[in-house]
């Protein structure tokens, strides 16, 4: 007598199930009441016992739950809000392009090109992700002011691109690792350059792999707040920086306008991460099952 087959996961596929149901749940709700305190009445936003949905406990009224937009109209309201997040998505884009076209160059250069020490060099590269932000925040400081690239958006490119550039060399190192030598190799039978192979050949096939380091370089970059707070004042703010100023001196938090500071600084983050989703799957496997 045949036995029926087993379902994929088996007797523990509910158990699973609801794991992952528990574990996006807790992950989720930190961010949900964020969003949900950004539409919230000041009442609301700073009311102890917290509510979770704007004005749930407030029965007495007509409508149980009170949306607002004053929150993000008070955000908008200051004209420097929007220079702060075009500094933000300008400085991070700008950033990422760079990092991750340097280090596509880089990790092609120790996947293919191996040499004594190679390693070493890869382990010192890395090191320097290592650095706490404010260890070295005095010095690049005092060296930006003498290079007059201080408070500027520039001088932010370049500190992002430098701190980044380690982990996306890494990064693509290993992806490049996976994809064999023989196509370029093949490439540069037909005629072409091995600059031409690398931009005709393996980084196509590495494109999952560039999505994957894109979207961590990305991140890095647009959350990055310690430098933000040291090398600028004015022109080259970003968004981290403004939403910290939020919070003031008074000793009370404007709790309902930081939560919409900060919503608006989730969307395009969110955004991105959603239109890589895919590519962003792919790398994270990329090279796991060989055929």
């Amino acid at each position: 007598m045949s036995r029926a087959p087993r379902t994929e996961g088996g007797a523990w596929a509910p158990l699973k199930a609801a794991l992952l149901a528990a574990y996006a749940l807790i992950s989720l709700a930190p961010i949900a009441y964020l969003v949900l305190t950004a539409f919230k009445l000041p009442t609301d936003a700073a009311a102890l016992p917290p509510r979770f949905l704007p004005g749930a406990s407030a029965p007495e009224d007509s409508y149980w739950f009170r949306f607002t937009l004053l929150n993000f109209r008070r955000v908008l309201a200051d004209g420097g809000t929007l220079l702060y997040f075009f500094n933000s998505v300008f400085v991070s884009v700008c950033s990422t392009v760079l990092s991750v076209a340097a280090g596509s160059l880089a990790g092609y250069g120790f996947s293919r090109f191996p040499f004594r020490g190679g390693r070493d060099a890869l382990f010192f590269v890395l090191a320097t992700r290592m650095l706490p932000p404010l260890a070295v925040a005095v010095p690049i400081s005092f060296m930006y002011s003498r290079l007059g690239i201080l408070d500027t958006r520039f001088g932010l490119i370049l500190l992002y691109t430098c701190f980044n550039l380690s982990f996306t060399t890494w990064m693509m190192k290993a992806f490049i690792d996976e994809i064999p030598a023989a196509y370029e190799e093949a490439a540069m039978l037909d005629g072409h350059t091995r600059l031409e192979a690398l931009l005709r050949v393996v980084l196509p096939q590495a494109a999952p792999g560039l999505a994957a380091t894109a979207v961590f370089s990305l991140i890095s970059a647009w959350n990055e707040y310690a430098f933000a707070l040291t090398l600028t004042s004015t022109d080259a703010v970003t968004m981290p920086v403004r939403i910290h100023s939020l919070t003031g001196d008074t000793g009370t938090v404007p709790w309902g306008p930081l939560a919409a500071a900060a919503t608006l600084f989730l969307v395009p983050i969110v955004f991105f991460g959603l239109m890589m989703r895919k590519h962003l799957v792919r790398g994270a496997t990329f090279g796991a099952v060989k055929g």
